[in-house]
């Protein structure tokens, strides 16, 4: 043994024997566990079953979950209604209670229930099986303080799936709100509306037959009625109004023009009117102009009433465009649902902005309560309307759309396609096959944003389109030239010419030539980019539809340059422009009197307005003159005239006039009537007084809620009232949204 090493001989060997055995009982065990391996293959362990997992948590987005599909409700509501606040209270909250039963689907097992639910308090839940009655015990209820508004109800028990039928019972209560939405003593339950007076699916794809009732206890509106005789079958058609109006004959021509209308469409359309009444009531502070609900149409005043002793004929006008409308939608979008017809100006207008939209958008990007009502913008509610409508007649038979329309019943724009391309393939048209796609002609419009601009290059026949924007990095060369005669589509068109449109009209006097449709198209579809070069060729036209297009384009110019330095000559230029318009009414307007075609009257209106707003001086004369008898107790203002004149005086006057025209508008009694002097108010250009204005939109008690929005508008569009009207709404946003 090494000397200084401290371990024995007899140790050394012990760990060494060890160590030898330690190895070689490693490998025996590696042989023996091969062995093992080799005649005892493993054998993967079962996996195990996972038990069923029922959804209890939120949903991952924002829309009712499939789950249930609701089939019919019974609503029963019991408004408070007081004449007159005790002397015991300082404020009266009108409320309302109610109970709900909706009656579902069921299509898979679930322990959870979505309802929306929004500004009312529930304070009973009950669950029950529709075929048994048996009572499902329910855990908790919730309602989600968020965008969702979802109403969550948490059962103990699981509802069974495959169709399985269950009734929901609902206790409520909520507050009769002072504002435009909600449940009011009529109600506007536009999207997403209907869950503020009882808990409901508040989504468009899941509909249901519904019941309300309502106690005996309203002191209702005074009516008359008609009996319309519908091939055989009697309907009931009723005015309600306030009583003095009805006395005073101003529902009579509501009920006449009821009449004529309800008879037209039902042999239009071959499809008769399913109820046996009608009822149309006047109200008096309504957000919408009208609301088409099935059998019982609410309309602002100035949309059902008509005074013919004092109102215009743009006022009848009025009256019979808004209950044909309604009438409609007795038959398109309450029995189906289909394109709506509005105007196309606006739809051009916001649809050529960077800022614009697809029709349709991916169900992802609308979830939440105000992505709701941002969709029912301009650009959905018009540009759907009356250009992609008559381009869907003109690309299909008028006869088809007209006859066979009732075929389709969803909300899904696809299936009204789908439904016309059936029609189309089994209906020959002058023994010829149909064979166009619908969908593939339509989705342009549905799916892509704008609109096309079309440069069409005479010399070589080529054609090419791109989106039509009013801001844009590159210019086009803004010819025109007519394809189709009247022609009905959405677009804007540029063409290339050898001559442009204002040098040929210059050199041949062709203008009068080209039909009245298509100036007015000319006009239309160019001014946004060549500008004025066009409108001096209106100097000797005194037709409407080209005036009223330049107008109306002109009025985006006028917006952007009315505080520059080049708005004095664009006045001037108007008022040469205009002199001789407004030469060819003068005769009518020194007497009282208005031209007998329609559109006439419309263009002698268009002539005073811009006369006398770009300061031709025997217009303004005549409007002072006018006024002045006015204020002094002879009225000799014709009807139609009196938006335009009255706002002409109150430019060009003081503040003695703005208060008179104040004290007429409070005065006055028929809607229409006040709404032409809330119109002349805006038009002061004392900013003191623009500044009072806007604070009496605030007093429901000085302008009606319905007004708040149009009056401020109207202050806006005075070059005058526009920051101070921009101020106020930004002041008052919480205010002005809540209403």
């Amino acid at each position: 043994m090494a000397k200084g090493t401290g371990m024995s001989k007899a140790l050394a060997v012990g760990i060494g024997v060890l160590t030898v055995s330690s190895v070689c009982g490693l490998v025996l065990m590696a042989v023996m566990y091969k062995i093992q391996i080799d005649k005892y293959p493993p054998v993967s362990p079962p996996t195990p079953t996972k038990p069923l997992v029922i959804p209890t948590g939120l949903q991952p987005t924002l829309r009712i979950p499939d789950n249930l599909i609701p089939e019919s409700y019974k609503v029963f509501l019991q408004p408070y209604l007081y004449a007159a606040v005790t002397n015991n209270y300082t404020n009266q909250s009108l409320v309302f209670t109610g109970n709900s039963t909706v009656r579902v689907k069921c299509m898979t097992d679930s322990k959870s229930i979505f309802l929306h639910v929004h500004n009312l308090n529930v304070m009973t839940v009950e669950v029950t099986k529709s075929d048994s009655n048996e009572k499902l015990s329910v855990r908790g209820y919730k309602i989600h303080q968020n965008e969702s508004n979802f109403l969550k109800i948490q059962l103990k028990e699981t509802m069974s799936g495959n169709g399985t039928y269950y009734d929901i019972f609902t206790k409520f209560e909520g507050e009769l709100l002072d504002n435009l939405a909600g449940f009011l003593a009529t109600s506007l339950l536009q999207p997403p509306d209907a869950r503020k007076v009882f808990p409901c699916f508040d989504e468009p794809a899941l509909k249901a037959v519904s019941y309300y009732y309502y106690p005996q206890t309203c002191v209702c509106l005074l009516f008359i009625y008609l009996f319309i005789n519908i091939s055989q079958i009697i309907c009931i058609s009723k005015i309600h109004a306030r009583s003095d109006a009805i006395n005073a004959g101003h529902a009579d021509y509501a009920i006449e023009v009821t009449e004529k209308i309800m008879i037209y469409y039902q042999n239009i359309f071959g499809f008769k009117y399913p109820l046996k009444k009608i009822d149309q009531t006047a109200l008096p502070d309504i957000s919408a102009g009208a609301m088409e609900n099935w059998g019982f149409i609410s309309y602002q005043e100035s949309g059902l009433l008509y005074d013919k002793e004092t109102a215009s004929t743009f006022d009848q006008e009025r009256v019979a465009t808004m209950i044909s409308h309604e009438l409609a939608h007795q038959w398109f979008g309450n029995l189906r649902d289909v394109i709506v017809l509005r105007e196309v100006q606006t739809a051009f207008q916001v649809d050529s902005l960077n800022s614009s939209h697809p029709l349709s958008l991916q169900e992802n990007y609308i979830q939440t309560f105000s992505e709701i009502i941002d969709l029912f913008d301009d650009i959905t509610y018009r540009k759907v309307g009356i250009n992609a409508f008559l381009m869907l007649i003109s690309f299909i038979y008028k006869k088809l759309l007209q006859y066979n329309i009732f075929q389709y019943n969803n909300t899904v724009y696809k299936d009204l396609w789908n439904c016309l391309q059936e029609i189309m393939t089994n209906t020959s048209h002058n023994d010829q096959e149909t064979k166009e796609d619908v969908e593939a002609f339509m989705s342009t419009w549905i799916e892509q944003v704008g609109y096309p601009v079309i440069t069409i290059i005479t010399q070589t026949r080529e054609t090419s389109q791109e989106q039509f924007l009013l801001k844009q990095t590159g210019g086009h060369k803004p010819h025109f030239v007519i394809q189709d005669k009247d022609e009905s589509g959405f677009s804007q068109t540029s063409t290339a010419l050898a001559f442009s449109v204002s040098t040929m009209m210059n050199k041949t006097g062709i203008s009068f030539v080209i039909p009245l449709i298509n100036r007015g198209q000319l006009i239309d579809g160019l001014i946004v980019t060549i500008a004025l070069s066009l409108t001096k060729h209106l100097i000797n036209d005194t037709e409407y539809i080209p005036w009223e297009s330049a107008l109306k384009n002109l009025d985006h110019l006028i917006l952007m340059f009315d505080r520059s330095e080049v708005y004095g000559p664009i006045m001037k230029y108007l008022r040469k422009q205009i002199t001789q318009l407004y030469k060819h009414f003068e005769e009518y307007t020194l007497n009282g009197t208005i031209p007998e075609k329609h559109t006439d009257q419309y263009n002698q209106v268009n002539a005073i307005s811009v006369a006398c707003s770009n300061g031709l001086p025997e217009c303004i004369e005549m409007a002072k003159r006018l006024f002045k008898d006015y204020r002094n107790g002879t009225d000799n203002i014709q009807p139609n005239l009196r938006r335009a004149i009255y706002c002409s005086a109150i430019v060009s006057g003081d503040e003695y006039d703005w208060e008179f025209a104040w004290k007429e508008y409070q005065r006055a009694t028929v809607t229409a009537e006040k709404d032409k002097r809330r119109y002349a108010l805006s038009c002061t250009k004392e900013i003191w007084l623009l500044n009072r204005y806007l604070q009496y939109t605030l007093d429901p008690s000085k302008i009606r809620k319905m007004d708040l929005v149009s009056t401020i508008n109207y202050i806006a569009k005075n070059v005058a009232g526009q920051p101070l009207a921009w101020d106020f709404v930004r002041a008052h946003w919480s205010y002005i949204t809540q209403e």
